[in-house]
């Protein structure tokens, strides 16, 4: 029974690591379009203060506040799901790092047990 329990084990862990893999995946799928909103809304942005500018003019402030909004949403969601995908790394990287030994008592202190020959030769 000792292997099928093992063997169940590395499957809940495989199975764990795929399901993980497809989160990362369709996070980074959100981040990367998100980023293309963003892209597309600094572009329509750009467009817009360029035609004012070649017209002689400014960009109307309802255009600039509009445009410039709606980059600024996109962009802070793209930040937000690259976070993720940053957190989640850094999560499974100290999820696969083995435990850390634990580290040696440091020396006692001599006591007042301790005679003087023996506290002049350890202190």
């Amino acid at each position: 029974m000792a292997f099928i329990d093992k063997l169940k084990e590395e499957l809940d862990r495989a199975g764990k690591a795929a399901q993980g893999a497809f989160d990362e995946g369709k996070t980074r799928l959100e981040a990367f379009r998100t980023r293309q909103l963003a892209d597309k809304a600094a572009q329509a942005l750009g467009y817009a203060v360029f035609r004012a500018k070649q017209g002689g003019s400014d960009v109307d402030t309802d255009t600039y506040d509009r445009l410039s909004a709606t980059l600024a949403t996109h962009d802070a969601d793209a930040a937000r799901y690259e976070a993720e995908i940053e957190m989640k790394r850094k999560e499974s990287v100290a999820d696969d790092m083995p435990p850390k030994p634990a580290e040696p008592a440091a020396a006692a202190p001599p006591t007042s047990e301790t005679t003087t020959d023996e506290q002049n030769f350890t202190g």
